[in-house]
């Protein structure tokens, strides 16, 4: 069984697990408060006296057993209006909370108070009215076991994400400094990096374009009712803030092509910064090309072997892939939940569709039409990728793959492939442009603001902007998101609508990233002159040493130093 098939079976297994078994399952019983920052909530020893509300640290995350619910009388809760009651709760006091407690107040409420003692109170559950009758309670509980069970699953993910992530920065810069010495000509290099940049600068206007018009024509926003953007918005408002402050924070344009100089090269290998360890490998690779025939032989034949070494370990994490994706995507699905799927359907088809013409519109042009190569065998051949991107949301986790593809599957040379990739893995990112361009025209109609056509292209810039350097990680598409609404005079609390299917969609977005990347990529080979060819998956099982099949067959041997 070829590795992508047993990654989509391990995809299917974590989405019937995410869905039966996950903490917003609707199959399992809801008896848990799972709550990110405790200060936000309130919570009591007596729920009638003010005096015994246990204070909570910012950012201290609290798991509370519900006990007994409050479900308000007939009556109480007055139409339009804040209402609020009590439900009782059981938790464990942490060492966070405790240490929190700066004035010594949970000691005084809670006698032998410490980490792990048990504890009975009252949280306090507010009602928030909602636009055309009803109220939404807030916080919402969720399953106990579901959450146990992603719990359980959290860390095979995780080492998987690590092994992947452990390998990127050794292959990245050994690869592309073997690359651009193997090139030789600083014509050739500034020719390919300017048309990389212009190629993807272009495709990511277009991506926001198609996300525009897509939203445009369906008008997702006119499909949520009060009651949904009601539950939504009390589930999720609680982390808007930290997506705020994100953005708040992130550099200015300026300083981020600043940025790409390194000022200490060991520091931007060690904490992972791509743009500038691209940068210091291609000066490494083009002075020891300038060092004269012969001189910087044996460093780049070090880092070719380096390079070497990492792809067989891309292959020993990947033998593990089926089991991290199972993981990764019963936690996605998990923590989505039928219920958010279903108030966003339209929302998320919208998305989905605009991902879908811009890949098989854009990308499939520049494949089928300048790269001359048919685009499903194509499409097949960076199919590993694809499914690692999809799973792990991460373009640069799916960053070694995608190398490993480009070379071995699609036949691009070492030196476009260690070049294009990378940069695209940083600033190439059309599905998270074109997402953000559906998002904000989707909140915009949620909350009735119409949007003039110089809003629509301030969207366009700014999206496209924003993308350049965002972090190819989980999630960062909603910090570009919170800057894009911003500049274009949008709500950023209509983020709290999006969040519980940010991270579902995040790995359609990061698909097409990581499609994008390898078309470009395919795109420059074609370019310069480069003779591609396609690996079939008979070819890839009957040649071990290319593609993803049949490499970890061969034994391990001895390896004795040269004393030479």
């Amino acid at each position: 069984m070829q590795i992508y098939t047993k990654i989509l079976i391990g995809m299917a297994v974590g989405t019937v697990i995410g869905l039966t078994l996950g903490p917003n399952s609707s199959f399992l019983d809801h008896d848990v408060y799972s709550v990110r920052n405790a200060a936000a909530v309130e919570v009591r020893i007596q729920a009638d006296d003010p005096s015994s509300r246990l204070p909570m640290p910012k950012g201290a995350a609290l798991r509370l057993t519900l006990l007994t619910p409050h479900s308000p009388a007939e009556g109480e809760l007055k139409e339009g209006e804040v209402g609020a009651g009590w439900a009782k709760v059981s938790f464990a006091l942490t060492d966070r909370v405790l240490l929190g407690d700066s004035e010594g107040r949970i000691t005084q409420l809670v006698p032998g108070a410490r980490p792990g003692k048990a504890v009975e109170g009252w949280l306090k559950i507010r009602y928030q009215p909602i636009e055309g009758g009803g109220h939404q309670a807030s916080p919402v509980p969720i399953s106990g076991l579901g959450d146990t069970v992603i719990a359980i699953m959290h860390p095979i993910g995780e080492v998987f994400m690590r092994g992947i992530k452990m390998v990127i920065v050794p292959l990245v810069f050994a690869s592309l400094l073997v690359g651009i010495a193997s090139l030789g000509d600083l014509r050739k290099l500034g020719r390919l990096g300017s048309k990389t940049l212009g190629i993807y600068m272009l495709t990511t206007a277009v991506a926001v374009t198609i996300g525009l018009l897509v939203a445009h024509l369906i008008q997702p926003g006119d499909f949520i009712d009060a009651a949904d953007r009601a539950r939504l918005t009390a589930q999720f408002a609680g982390d808007v803030g930290a997506k705020a402050a994100s953005a708040a924070e992130a550099p200015s344009t300026i300083d981020n092509l600043l940025n790409i100089i390194p000022i200490n090269p060991l520091a931007a290998l060690t904490n992972g910064e791509m743009l500038q360890i691209i940068f210091f490998a291609v000066v490494f690779g083009i002075a020891l090309t300038m060092l004269g025939e012969g001189e910087g032989r044996i460093v780049v034949t070090f880092f070719d072997k380096v390079q070497g070494a990492m792809i067989m370990i891309i292959h020993m994490v990947m033998s593990i892939a089926p089991f991290g994706v199972a993981a990764l995507v019963a936690e996605v699905v998990g923590q989505s939940g039928a219920s958010v799927l279903q108030a966003l359907l339209v929302y998320g088809l919208t998305v989905l569709l605009g991902l879908l013409a811009h890949s098989l519109l854009v990308y499939g042009g520049l494949v089928r039409f300048v790269a001359k190569l048919p685009l499903r065998p194509f499409l097949k051949a960076i199919r590993p990728a694809q499914l690692i991107a999809f799973s792990t949301s991460s373009s640069s986790a799916a960053l070694p793959v995608s190398m490993e593809c480009a070379e071995d599957n699609v036949g691009v040379s070492n030196s476009v492939a260690s070049f294009v990739l990378p940069l695209g893995s940083t600033v190439n990112m059309d599905g998270t442009a074109l997402y953000q361009g559906v998002a904000a025209l989707f909140i915009a109609q949620v909350f009735g603001i119409d949007l003039t056509l110089g809003d629509q292209l301030s969207i366009v810039g700014a999206a496209t902007m924003a993308s350049v350097g965002a972090a190819g990680v989980p999630g960062a598409g909603m910090v570009t998101l919170a800057m894009v609404l911003t500049a274009s005079g949008i709500p950023q609390v209509g983020l709290a609508l999006i969040l519980g299917m940010d991270r579902l969609l995040d790995m359609f977005r990061t698909a097409v990233n990581v499609t994008g990347d390898l078309s470009v990529a395919t795109t420059m080979a074609a370019l310069e002159g480069e003779s591609l060819m396609l690996l079939s998956s008979e070819a890839d099982a009957a040649d071990p040493s290319r593609g993803f099949e049949g490499r970890l067959d061969k034994e391990p041997e001895p390896i004795e130093p040269d004393k030479g």
